[in-house]
């Protein structure tokens, strides 16, 4: 087994300034990057800081008491993300995903849900506004956020054995506290609940079939999603990764599946029904099966950053013209003609890349941006 090496770079530093271009990009609702995929889906990072120490996001020896999150002064208020995002639904953004670290442990959020739930696309339509959580705050939150416009959420749970969990948040929170907030958010209304399950081989693979079985028939649609190459500090190796094609064989093999059609454009998960008719699961697999050509997410950091990939090295700080004397119409026009030059797709290119392709080039932390 190869060491494990865990770089100390903040990525929080690598960035690229943005200035106002000089031809105006109109928000006309119909911004196209280089390859011509729209901007539909806007994911907003609402803190840094999270109570789990995921091994596949947050690793403890990295993030550990010593860690210097980001300063409180740092962050985007609720006005200047909702003044941020109402400029992407200009441009074309339909659904509005708020992510983390742990996004439950930003103070008061349910404010910011209630300017985000107020945004209307150019037709006058209502946002999709949904929220990305562990899951350990939810039973005591989600009564308020329903109340304050949030639709639905996605919970992130990576095994049903109570070993295999705490084993994965690796701060001993117990499994039943999520499945706790889950009943809560279908209680309050939150739905469809989606759960993700991240799957690494020899880790918690043995909970795929359990975790199938105990959301089968539940109205909640459970996705399974590749240990992903994101950051630097996972340790992330090709042979812990499962690839979705053997998820979906082990529960077809006790559970049978058929697959199904995309749910929308861009979407992200392959879907699959169970051949009773009991429900649906879904796999992401950004490591064996890459879906770049049809990306339309865009995230933005809990500082201000915009990063166009989910594997990004850097980012674009808007953080000076959102605090600065930038107009609307400004920011709306810097924010365009950023999407107009992006051309990301790792995933599509993962596998033409040398080995240290990526050295100096340290990719952006998921609990940074968010999944």
């Amino acid at each position: 087994m190869s060491e494990r090496v865990i770089p100390l770079i903040d990525q929080r530093l690598r960035n690229t300034a943005v200035s106002i271009p000089e031809r105006p990009v109109a928000a006309t609702g119909l911004l196209g990057d280089t390859l011509g995929r729209p901007l539909r889906d806007l994911r907003i990072s609402v803190t840094d800081r999270c109570n789990f120490r995921c091994s596949y996001c947050m690793p403890k020896e990295i993030f550990d008491k010593d860690y210097a999150y980001l300063p409180h002064s740092s962050l985007l208020t609720f006005e200047e993300i909702t003044r941020v995002a109402r400029q992407f639904v200009a441009h074309g953004v339909q659904k509005l995903r708020l992510t983390g670290g742990e996004p439950l442990l930003r103070k008061n959020l349910e404010v910011l849900i209630e300017q985000l739930a107020a945004l209307r696309t150019p037709e006058g339509r209502p946002l999709d506004i949904t929220l990305t959580t562990n899951g350990s705050l939810l039973a005591r939150k989600a009564q308020a956020l329903k109340a304050a416009g949030l639709q639905r959420v996605t919970v992130s749970l990576d095994g049903l054995d109570d070993a295999v969990f705490r084993a994965m948040n690796d701060v001993d929170f117990p499994v039943a506290d999520v499945l706790e907030g889950i009943e809560a958010a279908r209680d309050a209304g939150l739905g469809p609940i989606k759960v993700n399950m991240v799957v690494k081989r020899g880790t918690n693979d043995d909970q795929i079939l359990p975790m199938a079985r105990h959301f089968k028939g539940s109205g909640i649609v459970l996705r399974f999603i590749e240990y992903m190459d994101v950051g630097a500090t996972n340790g992330w190796r090709m042979d812990e990764v499962l690839p979705s094609a053997e998820v979906v064989q082990r529960i077809h093999a006790e559970l049978p599946l058929v697959q199904l059609d995309p749910s929308a454009p861009g979407e992200t998960a392959e879907r699959w029904g169970y051949a009773d008719g009991t429900g649906e699961i879904g796999v992401i697999s950004s490591v064996t099966q890459a879906f770049c050509g049809d990306c339309n997410r865009a995230r933005l950091s809990t500082e201000g950053q915009l990063y166009l990939c989910l594997f990004a090295t850097q980012g674009h700080d808007l953080r000076p013209l959102i605090r600065g004397t930038a107009s609307d119409e400004e920011l709306a026009s810097a924010i365009g003609a950023i999407w107009q030059q992006r051309s990301d797709r790792y995933s599509e290119l993962r596998a033409t890349l040398p080995p240290d392709a990526s050295q100096g080039q340290r990719r952006v932390e998921m609990s940074y941006i968010g999944g």
